[in-house]
């Protein structure tokens, strides 16, 4: 939009990607007093914090404090999305479904607000990232175990305790908001249930078997909110709708670009980031050409997580509130399973097409598991389990056969997976007492590049996705392919004069310096 850009980034890791990005880059700490010393040094028109996740965001208010200009939603917005009780408050007001929830700063406060909102309870402490320190409680003794380790750390309270949503699907929505107007970008639905970090769930756009009343009420609460907080540029806000209901929860609002915004922008073929960025420097979403439903109807696009598990020996896989991958993928196709099954190759696992599955979860999943396990079988393979799991699948018809746990003799699980002759495992928690066994099953899986998935949504998907491989063959295609035309490209009259006149068209142009000297410097 004719500015110079200078990005601040405390990131290895992207570094190599900044350069072109912007026009200079500082490798700093993202802390107010570096960020300070840049801005003395820059004296920048403006500054942009929706771009780097949590870390700027906290910076928002003490940047405006100290006469920073910020560009785009106001750091009093931000704050508001950030306070728990003031933001709980502007749900009430616009009646917008909450979990329950409370503080605590003791042992007994937190005992008796999990007995108030009722178990199972989230439990983590305050200022976290990435779902840091977090774990479901179903029990008193859980939480008075976990706040009793917390008091070790003064900056882990108060203690933020919130209703669990069990068996509740969860969805992440991405808008652009202009300050008067909202433009929903993608609603994905999670193949995980409530419970798994989003970082670390698999997601589908467009949204999956879900419900059009539940669709359309993620719309309205979706513009309320940003109408409220008076967004301008990007926004995220995580729902959560128990299963067999039409309820809305809002978990989270984040007044910034999510991690989702590259994966909805290659979905849709609308470019969020750069929009956002011209909404922030004054442009209005009635100045894009902007689809009236950016969902399409031809193919679906799944997200799937990277993990590191293969770099970190004795690591555990299970999923749960703390995120755990370091990455993502996409796979797009017009078959859902299709999808999936191309976003797990991405990330490096190879779904199998024939062979053994070893299955064994906890007893409450155990009546979800027989249609899963008759889909297995209908596909071909052959199933073996652990003693519990066997027999609940054997009353219910299904041919299974039996295998030892670790614990329990020779040959176990373990040693069939390291001979090869496993190609698939699901395997959901099972309690303290299995906890060192299904680390082993885990363990092995990564060790020997098994395809193992601990939760039943996660099996679900890649049932799908095997079916969809013994039906079809891999195709691949391009985003340009799917997107033949830019859909969102810079209207004219948008983008600022440029500071410097242009040069005319066949003037001689010379290098006055350049540092390090060109060869050609000296030349016209």
């Amino acid at each position: 939009n004719g500015y110079e850009t200078i990005m601040v980034n405390c990131n290895p890791e992207t570094v190599s990607t900044d350069y072109d990005t912007s026009d200079r880059l500082y490798f700093e700490p993202l802390t107010f007093e570096h960020v300070m010393n840049i801005v003395a040094q820059e004296q920048p028109d403006g500054t942009v914090v929706q771009f780097g996740g949590q870390t700027p965001l906290n910076l928002a208010l003490a940047l405006k404090q100290a006469k920073v200009k910020i560009l785009g939603t106001a750091p009093e917005s931000i704050d508001l999305a950030e306070d728990r009780q003031h933001f709980s408050r502007l749900l009430r007001d616009l009646a917008i479904p909450q979990p329950r929830h409370g503080t605590a700063m003791t042992a007994e406060e937190a005992l008796g607000v999990a007995a108030r909102i009722g178990y199972p309870v989230v439990v983590r402490p305050s200022y976290v990232l990435g779902g840091r320190a977090m774990v479901i409680a179903y029990d008193a003794a859980t939480v008075e175990a976990y706040v009793a380790q917390a008091s070790e750390f003064v900056q882990a309270f108060p203690i933020l305790i919130d209703q669990f949503l069990e068996d509740a699907v969860e969805l992440d929505v991405d808008a652009l908001a202009d300050g008067a107007a909202v433009y929903i970008g993608g609603i994905m639905k999670h193949i995980e249930k409530a419970g798994v970090h989003s970082g670390d769930s698999s997601c589908v756009f467009p949204p999956y078997q879900l419900n059009p009343r539940v669709l359309e009420r993620i719309r309205e609460y979706t513009v309320r909110l940003a109408m409220a907080l008076n967004v301008v540029g990007l926004m995220n806000v995580q729902f959560a709708v128990p299963w067999g209901s039409d309820t809305v929860y809002v978990l989270e609002v984040n007044p910034r670009a999510s991690r989702t915004v590259p994966y909805v922008s290659k979905a849709t073929g609308i470019p969020l980031a750069k929009i956002a960025a011209l909404l922030m420097t004054g442009a209005k979403l009635s100045d894009f050409n902007l689809p009236s439903q950016p969902q399409r109807d031809n193919f679906y696009a799944v997200k799937s997580p990277v993990f590191p598990f293969s770099r970190f020996r004795g690591i555990d896989t299970i999923l749960g509130p703390e995120m755990k991958s370091t990455g993502e993928v996409m796979g797009i196709a017009s078959d859902f399973g299709l999808a999936f099954a191309k976003a797990q190759l991405g990330a490096g696992q190879r779904l199998p097409i024939t062979g053994t599955a070893f299955l064994s979860v906890n007893d409450r999943d155990k009546p979800a598991l027989l249609s899963i396990a008759h889909e297995l079988t209908a596909r071909g393979f052959s199933l073996v389990a652990t003693r519990g799991t066997a027999q609940a699948l054997a009353a219910a018809g299904v041919v299974v056969a039996p295998v030892y746990k670790v614990n329990e003799g020779r040959p176990h699980v373990v040693d069939l997976i390291k001979t090869g002759k496993i190609q698939l495992i699901i395997n959901t928690p099972l309690g303290r007492k299995s906890f060192y066994d299904e680390r082993a099953i885990r363990r092995a899986a990564i060790r020997h590049q098994v395809p193992c998935t601990t939760t039943l949504e996660g099996a679900r998907a890649a049932v799908a996705g095997i079916e969809a491989l013994q039906q079809h063959r891999l195709e691949v295609r391009s985003l340009q392919d799917l997107h033949p035309r830019f859909v969102a490209a810079i209207p004219p009259g948008t983008l600022r004069q440029p500071a410097v006149p242009p040069v005319p068209e066949g003037a001689p142009v010379r290098v006055v310096s350049c540092d390090p000297p060109l060869p050609f410097a000296e030349k016209p």
